[in-house]
């Protein structure tokens, strides 16, 4: 029984889909559903969390079919704790999105088509068939396309046809891959890979193959010069939308690199220093993208750019601790870009724009709330102790160690970018005086809300601003996880006993 535990956080997102279907044109019921079944699935997310912290990987073959001929899912330490982050995101986005989506978008399936989306992220995160990897992609872009569209905004389509089409030509790259992956080595299986690919001869194809992952992976990521899509798109849809999008979706991308190249494609020098000069570009591309914006979330969409570089300079340099560093890093970054495009949507309520020009006065207006938002803005900016900060630590001294003084550079560079662009935000929304903005008709503002609407918008900003204060006081316990998963990736033949122990 406790082996299928594996399974129940993605059959539950699987069940909820379907269950609220039934509810289609009833509301009220869709959004106490979707926020208990949400506390229910960070439930059993924190019991598989639980169980491999203590009991090692977990591993279970579908249909008894031994792996590499069967669909295997694996729940070693990286996935178990991704697993926890995208349910901890989705119970809060869940609560965001019962308060501040419209009815005439919940009436068309918002929160089935939402579980349905983290039903792809939770299996994307578990398989172990590079395969099934693609499959899960798939549902994510599907369910992804529909959120981004619904409401049918002339804005949502034209990011909706950006996004749809660069993450389809990923798939098309990714399938390709897939296909000289399969033709070289007769497996899919991801551990079986791992034994199979370091025995081919042919390493010129073996070489293309990588090249093609990280391209299509590359774009899934936004990393440079392949995440034009990403600020085309994120600022379109609503702020609920953009924070499960903003806070997860391209951390999928950059778990599926870190697992690959921790896994299969392992010890190329070429691949390591393309990652590094990837990941620097991404870091002075998003950075300055970010200062030159005038709509707050497309502000926040060039720092999701931004700091994805931090991620893979980490995978670059490709030592346990500046993966330690990068993975760090990942768990800080899927709390705080979720909860910023939270606190985008309380200010949009608030204010009836996302203008940084066109705001003000927030701090004097709302000075309990602006002390709230505070602690996300300097978690991002990487305030001591705050979890921006103990990250780039690991990131700073491997690059000492390991004299990427490329990376040393663009990481400080990055760094006081987003000090800079953060300052400009503060200073223009909440400190400068308040402009006198018409009132929307048929808009509902902040201040007309009820309390318990009120409460729903706030609660989950309150929530995940205590994980980011314990992910920055209790950064020891974090540190040690991280340094663990960054163990399990580079000892690689952990993971594959624990899927084929006969290997």
């Amino acid at each position: 029984m406790m082996q299928q535990l594996l399974l129940y956080p993605l059959l539950w997102q699987l069940f909820m889909s379907i269950a609220l279907m039934f509810a289609w044109q009833h509301i009220n019921i869709q959004r106490v559903m979707s926020i208990v079944g949400s506390a229910i699935g960070l439930v059993f997310s924190g019991m598989l969390f639980y169980k491999v912290l203590v009991y090692g990987t977990q591993t279970i073959q579908a249909g008894g079919w031994e792996a590499p001929f069967g669909i295997t899912f694996v729940a070693d330490t990286l996935s178990a704790t991704l697993v926890l982050l995208t349910s901890i995101a989705g119970l809060a986005v869940s609560s965001f999105s019962s308060a501040s989506i419209i009815p005439a978008r919940l009436r068309f399936g918002y929160f089935a088509i939402f579980h349905f989306l983290l039903l792809g992220l939770i299996g994307a995160f578990l398989t172990g068939d590079i395969f099934n990897l693609y499959v899960w992609f798939e549902i994510i872009i599907i369910s992804s396309f529909v959120l981004i569209t619904l409401g049918g905004e002339k804005a949502q389509i034209e990011g909706a046809v950006k996004y749809f089409t660069l993450n389809i030509l990923a798939s098309i790259i990714f399938l390709t891959a897939i296909a000289v992956l399969y033709g070289l080595a007769g497996s899919l299986n991801m551990a079986d890979l791992a034994v199979l690919i370091p025995k081919i001869e042919n390493r010129g194809l073996v070489k293309v193959a990588a090249i093609l992952f990280l391209i299509g992976f590359g774009i899934k990521s936004a990393v440079f010069p392949l995440y034009f899509w990403l600020p085309a798109s994120y600022h379109t849809p609503p702020s609920a939308v953009a924070a499960i999008f903003g806070g997860l979706l391209t951390k999928v991308g950059v778990y599926a690199l870190i697992r690959v190249f921790t896994l299969i494609f392992v010890g190329d020098v070429l691949l390591d220093e393309i990652l590094i000069v990837i990941a620097v570009l991404t870091l002075f591309s998003g950075g300055i993208g970010a200062l030159v914006q005038k709509n707050m979330r497309k502000v926040f969409s060039y720092l999701i750019i931004c700091h994805i570089g931090f991620m893979i300079a980490g995978l670059g340099m490709f030592t346990e601790l500046a993966i330690a560093g990068a993975i760090f890093y990942l768990i800080h970054d899927i709390v705080v870009k979720t909860n910023l495009f939270m606190i985008s949507g309380i200010i949009y309520r608030i204010k009836g724009s996302n203008n940084i020009k066109s705001l003000g006065g927030l701090y004097k207006e709302y000075p309990k709330l602006s002390l709230l938002m505070t602690i996300p803005f300097f978690s991002l900016i990487g305030i001591p102790p705050l979890s921006g900060f103990w990250p780039k630590i690991s990131l700073i001294v491997s690059s000492f160690n390991t004299q990427n003084y490329l990376v040393l550079g663009a990481v400080i560079f990055a760094s006081f970018l987003t000090l800079i662009v953060m300052a400009k935000l503060w200073s223009e929304v909440f400190w400068k005086n308040p402009v006198d903005l018409p009132k929307r008709e048929h808009f509902l503002y902040f201040n007309k809300m009820t309390t318990t609407r009120k409460l729903q918008m706030l609660l989950p900003i309150v929530f995940l601003t205590g994980v980011s204060l314990y992910i920055g006081f209790g950064a020891e316990s974090i540190q040690q996880l991280s340094t663990r998963i960054a163990g399990e990736l580079m000892n690689s033949q952990q993971y594959i006993e624990a899927v084929m122990p006969k290997s």
